[in-house]
């Protein structure tokens, strides 16, 4: 399939996410970065909504929020934003939070890991866990419904989801449901999709080495590649979002193969002609809205 005409459009004005060669990077520079945002008007609107808080749990900044008012117990979905585990907060994915909170019905809290170079690798990866068991120990502090607790996440946000899924089995948690959005299964990187579309796509091969370097971490160790659990045996039920023309594309589809052959119920749905990213931005791409609306079915159908 050819590049989706607003895909095209995307790359003409933006080669790369950030328009400097990373490798050029220093940790200061990284630092300074972090507070911009070429792409919040993009990110869809602010919707006003009852419940917006700021808190810390476990030691971790979050903000969680509610569609509604009073304390009646609402799902909730746990949700870790993308970046490479470098870039990103809780305060660029303000839009899509409030978005996903309205969409479901649910509680969305939105986990502001540390980052990477400066907390390399396993900070997110602990942080991410540290949030879930919280919301699992203490349900009320979240109006939460600990029967209906789902994670998500895109890029590096849905590898972390993709960790915790395995983590909350392995502790006896019940996950409803784990939504991954061209999640980072794995760091080899040697997939045809890589080498598809390894340049002029958006997230470029060179990038994502750079990415996986800043954090760190044993390519074999299963919190950093999801995809070498030995046994995926009673994981979360699982959604894939992929986009046909991004490296993580090969990767995102293999890990969905490998939890159903492990008889997990999956689905996975790849969105022709689609770049990295497309998820985050409703203001450039139809795509995004048209795969929220996937993701709420799908969320919709596990809270049941």
């Amino acid at each position: 399939m050819p590049l989706h005409p607003q895909a095209e459009a995307y790359l003409k004005l933006f080669q790369t996410d950030l328009g400097v060669p990373l490798s050029t990077l220093t940790p200061d520079m990284v630092a300074e970065l972090r507070t911009l945002d070429a792409f919040a008007e993009q990110r869809g609107p602010i919707i006003p909504l009852p419940v917006v808080r700021d808190d810390v749990v476990a030691g971790v900044p979050v903000r969680v929020y509610r569609p509604e008012e009073g304390d009646r117990p609402l799902p909730v979905i746990v949700y870790f934003h993308g970046g490479g585990w470098v870039f990103g907060s809780v305060e660029r994915n303000d839009a899509l939070g409030r978005d996903l909170a309205v969409r479901n019905g649910a509680v969305v809290v939105s986990v502001d890991y540390r980052l990477a170079p400066h907390h390399p690798f396993p900070a997110a990866a602990d942080d991410a866990w540290s949030v879930v068991q919280d919301v699992f120990g203490r349900p009320g502090a979240y109006g939460a419904d600990p029967g209906r607790v789902a994670v998500s996440g895109d890029s590096a946000g849905g590898n972390l989801a993709a960790v915790v899924a395995w983590q909350a089995r392995d502790a006896g948690l019940a996950l409803a449901h784990q939504l991954l959005v061209y999640p980072v299964a794995d760091v080899a990187m040697d997939t045809e999709s890589y080498r598809a579309y390894a340049t002029g796509f958006g997230l470029g091969a060179d990038e994502m080495a750079w990415f996986v370097a800043q954090y760190g971490g044993d390519p074999a160790d299963p919190r950093l590649a999801p995809a070498r659990l030995a046994d995926k045996s009673g994981l979360a039920p699982a959604t894939v979002i992929v986009a046909e023309c991004d490296p993580l594309c090969d990767e995102g589809e293999a890990y969905a193969a490998q939890l159903a052959a492990a008889g997990v119920p999956v689905e996975v749905r790849r969105y022709e002609g689609a770049i990295h990213g497309f998820f985050g931005l409703p203001g450039f791409f139809d795509q995004a809205t048209e795969a929220r609306e996937y993701a709420a079915a799908r969320l919709a159908e596990a809270f049941r």
